[in-house]
């Protein structure tokens, strides 16, 4: 009794254990589909697993019963051969009954495997499906590039599950066979019964059919070798390998006959030389032949022989990268920059970047964090239309981080229900400067300040950001904190569309099971009202939505009718471009098809197809319906935000070094290798990064905000090429490379670099400072050509031991061979057109405070927020909001005060 007590007992807590998994497994199944259905993207969810099920039917089916179909037909053979004293006489072995549950338990989980390794193939099963034609051919098989992209990949899959399951057949058919002694050896030779013959030969005959189908999908992927002087098919590929597979793929064929007619006609000789003839062949002309004409054929006239390869690979290459829209054009230099070419150009020279973002961040950090809990995690780049100008201006959302509240107050109430969003922005202009060496804030402060002219924020929570990591739960009995107020805090409550109600108890006890926390069903804080937000960085967010996507890897934020938004580029990419290049991320294709919005308050996503004629996003919105939403349909305060992606501009810009060679002699001999060339920034090397600039590019009337990067020879510092991409809706995507002349020199980023550093004054200010102990942060360095002209520009930043704020306090501009600074970039301008004279030597005084006009600005920033409020006082009046007039007769007190201090 006591035994079976113990088994029983085990058993028990057995089962108790698998139902615990099935439900904790369950649980995340289940809310996902509730979190999937929320968003109102019901298809992500159902799509990727109904397609998975119905693959691993399918391919597990097939096997099952292809499987069930030979094993059986072992019994048969068997019971009709004649027995003789060499074989096992084991009739009634098989006729028994438990021996088809045998074969049907071991068909069953050969076919569970296979087809739960197949049910992986699913993304490619899908594009096999909805294929969508590129309507350009490769030059070898002259198949469209879709069939490669699309339809090879399943192919492939497929043979490989085909011969998986054949020659598995055949192992387990030869072992019943053998097992009987039908198949056995007598005086050496093997002798097979001819009922076993006849069965062996039809399946080893599908195999050779098989394989005949393999040899011509390998000779597709040639198309892929990395073998030649080219990424692609060169001339040994197309003579000798692909002759090669062509002649094994016949032979297979033949030798399949062969094995099939040997099952009939005991040709056996026949189909034994067949088979030699396979194996024999595929060595020679697999491995012996190609390197024979590579070696005698290809290597003493490589020029020649692989000239039209080089010219696929090139031709490609540029249209997979985008690379063939690039216009060029030649930038005759002459660095003779008068000050009326500056005053034509103010639109560029009000908008240079003197802000670098790393020490604009950390300056945020200090001025405007305003709590400890929270974090300026990023600083982005933007224009707006400020006081009826366009501005590029940097902004950096204010995000709670949660592991920043003091560890005694880190309770489960405060960081799920009371501590849930981050709240605002701060935002300045690039280029302004006040006269203490900071940015100048036209956004600041909790709730958020706008002024001069800056957009509005109406709804500043942050929801959904970059560091939004945890769930919350929002609509419940526990207040949630809005911002710090004075002493006091603002409390507010969630109104957005997101979020997974958590009525009834089934509900909650789904995510008690998923967030491993009984918390969620002991709370009295959670009513009928309550949802329950997760998923909320922004990131993971949407790549839950759309994971096939290649993604940007920096969001940016947008403001749009007060309200903030995140803009995220995302990628269609591909690795099976034939003949195209692999950029060393691994793809050899891509394009910016998709814009993702997030809305940081209720994160509703919206992907929007910005290239609807790109294939590959053709396809996804075949398979996800209605997942993508038309370009057109974005918001037109969204679409005035749209850039160019940094990391498909750097991508191209890294390809073009080497594919700006179309002459394949010129290619072929590298003869005009360029690289991205470096910089110092805070006294490290490094790669010059793409940057946003708001400027008027050469030879056009009007400004844009564009994204560049300089180019300079292999191992050379001279500066050879500029390029731009436009970022604007009504002109975006326009590449334009402007190539300087190669008979005269044009300095280089590392050249720059390297005068400022002999520069006399320069240097000697730069070890004064040092000497004083102040840290000097060299920012980037700017290329910005005007006219002729190409002009450099360095901000210099200071930072004091103690503070540990970064304040701009000299700007460097290099014209041709002139290097001049200046406290402000119009000084360092006019200094190096000669318009002033040089720096005065320095002092052993710390830099002296900012004079002139920046002190006036900042005072009319503060007249301008005292208007403003008292707008909005009038506006809390009308509406009868006597809360909101109290809080906003506080800040125009705050405000004036600061106007009679600067008196």
């Amino acid at each position: 009794m006591k035994r079976m007590s113990r088994r029983v007992l085990g058993a028990a807590l057995y089962a108790l254990a698998a139902v615990a998994l099935f439900f904790i497994l369950g649980s995340r199944a289940y809310t996902d589909w509730l979190w999937f259905n929320s968003e109102g993207y019901p298809q992500a969810f159902w799509v990727g697993i109904l397609s998975k099920a119905c693959l691993a039917i399918l391919v597990g089916t097939f096997y099952l019963l292809f499987l069930l179909l030979n094993l059986n037909l072992t019994k048969r053979s068997v019971k009709e051969l004649e027995w003789t004293p060499s074989m096992l006489r084991l009739p009634e072995f098989f006729s028994a009954r438990w021996l088809s549950l045998v074969f049907l338990a071991l068909s069953a989980f050969i076919a569970f495997l296979a087809g739960a390794g197949a049910s992986q193939y699913w993304t490619s099963a899908q594009q096999f499906i909805h294929a969508v034609p590129f309507g350009k051919n490769d030059p070898i098989f002259h198949k469209d590039v879709g069939f490669y992209i699309f339809k090879l990949p399943f192919l492939v899959e497929m043979y490989s599950l085909a011969m998986n399951l054949i020659v598995t057949t055949i192992v387990l058919v030869a072992i019943v066979y053998l097992v009987v002694g039908a198949i056995s050896l007598e005086r050496g030779r093997p002798r097979v019964h001819h009922l076993v013959r006849g069965h062996l030969a039809v399946l080893i005959g599908v195999a050779f059919f098989l394989k005949g189908w393999g040899y011509q999908l390998s000779a597709y992927n040639i198309l892929y070798s990395p073998r030649g002087v080219v990424f692609g098919a060169g001339y040994t590929d197309v003579h000798a390998n692909l002759m090669a597979l062509r002649i094994l793929g016949f032979i297979a064929v033949v030798c399949g006959i062969l094995v099939v007619l040997y099952s009939v006609f005991r040709t056996e000789r026949l189909a034994l030389a067949g088979t030699g003839i396979l194996i024999a062949a595929s060595f020679i002309l697999g491995n012996v032949y190609p390197p024979i004409v590579q070696k005698l054929s290809v290597e003493p006239n490589e020029l020649a022989r692989e000239r039209p390869y080089i010219a696929f690979n090139i031709e490609a290459t540029r249209r997979a990268f985008g690379l063939d829209r690039i216009v060029t054009r030649d930038f005759d230099v002459s660095d003779q920059l008068t000050p009326a070419d500056l005053e034509r150009h103010q639109d560029t020279i009000s908008n240079i970047r003197l802000w670098d973002w790393r020490p604009l961040l950390e300056t945020y950090s200090q001025l405007q964090e305003i709590r400890l809990y929270y974090d300026f995690h990023d600083v982005d780049l933007d224009r707006y239309n400020i006081g009826g100008r366009t501005r590029q201006v940097a902004l950096a959302p204010r995000e709670l981080r949660i592991d920043q509240i003091p560890e005694q107050a880190r309770t489960w109430i405060n960081q799920h229900l009371v501590y849930t969003h981050g709240y605002g922005l701060c935002m300045s202009p690039v280029s302004d400067v006040t006269e203490e060496g900071l940015p100048r804030l036209i956004v600041r402060d909790i709730p958020p300040r706008s002024m001069n002219g800056a957009p509005r924020v109406t709804r500043p929570e942050i929801y959904f950001g970059e560091l939004t990591d945890q769930y919350v739960i929002v609509n419940t009995r526990t207040r949630e904190f809005d911002y710090p107020m004075g002493d006091q805090n603002v409390y507010a409550a969630y109104q957005g569309k997101s979020g997974v109600g958590l009525g009834g108890l089934a509900r909650r006890i789904a995510f008690a099971l998923r967030f491993g926390n009984a918390k969620l069903l002991l709370t009295s804080a959670i009513t009928a009202d309550s949802k329950v937000l997760f998923y909320r960085n922004i990131k993971d967010r949407v790549r839950r939505v759309a994971p096939f996507l290649r993604y940007d890897g920096d969001p940016y934020l947008v403001i749009d009718d007060g309200r903030l938004f995140w803009i995220w580029d995302a990628y269609t990419t591909s690795s099976r471009y034939p003949y195209s290049q692999p950029h060393r991320e691994g793809f050899n294709y891509i394009r910016n098809s998709i814009k993702v919005v997030i809305d940081a308050y209720d994160g509703t996503m919206t992907f929007y197809l910005f290239d609807a004629d790109e294939p590959i996003a053709k396809s996804y919105s075949k398979i996800f319906p209605g997942m993508f939403r038309p370009f057109g349909d974005m918001p037109q305060g969204l679409r005035d935000h749209i850039r160019y992606p940094e990391d498909l501009f750097r991508i191209q810009a890294e390809m073009l070094g080497t594919y700006h060679m179309t002459d394949t002699d010129v290619f072929y001999n590298k003869e005009d290798l360029w690289e991205i060339p470096n910089e110092v920034y805070a006294g490290t090397e490094q790669k010059v990064q793409p940057y946003y600039i708001m400027m008027r590019p050469p030879g056009e009337a009007q400004p844009r905000y564009l994204v560049t990067i300089p180019f300079t020879p292999g191992r050379k510092n001279n500066m050879v090429a500029w390029l731009l991409a436009t970022c604007d809706v009504d002109d975006y995507g326009r590449l334009v490379l402007y190539r300087f002349p190669k008979q005269r020199l044009v300095y280089g980023p590392m050249q720059i670099e390297a005068r400022i550093d002999q520069d006399p004054q320069i240097s000697q200010l730069l070890t004064l400072w040092s000497q004083k102990g102040s840290r000097v942060i060299r920012g980037n360095l700017l290329t910005v050509p005007i006219e002729r002209s190409v002009l450099y520009i360095e901000p210099l930043y200071l930072l004091a031991e103690k503070s540990g704020l970064p304040e701009l306090r000299m700007v460097i501009v290099a014209l041709g061979s002139r290097i001049a600074m200046g406290e402000t970039l119009g000084e360092a301008l006019d200094r190096a057109l000669g318009v002033k004279g040089p720096v005065a030597p320095p002092t052993p005084a710390a830099p002296a405070p900012r004079k002139g006009p920046q002190a006036s600005e900042a005072r009319q920033d503060l007249i301008q927020s005292a208007i403003d409020l008292y707008q909005e006082l009038q506006a809390r009046a009308r509406e009868g909001d006597w809360a909101g007039f109290g809080e906003n007769l506080k800040r125009l007190g705050d405000v004036l005060k600061e106007l009679q201090d600067m008196k």
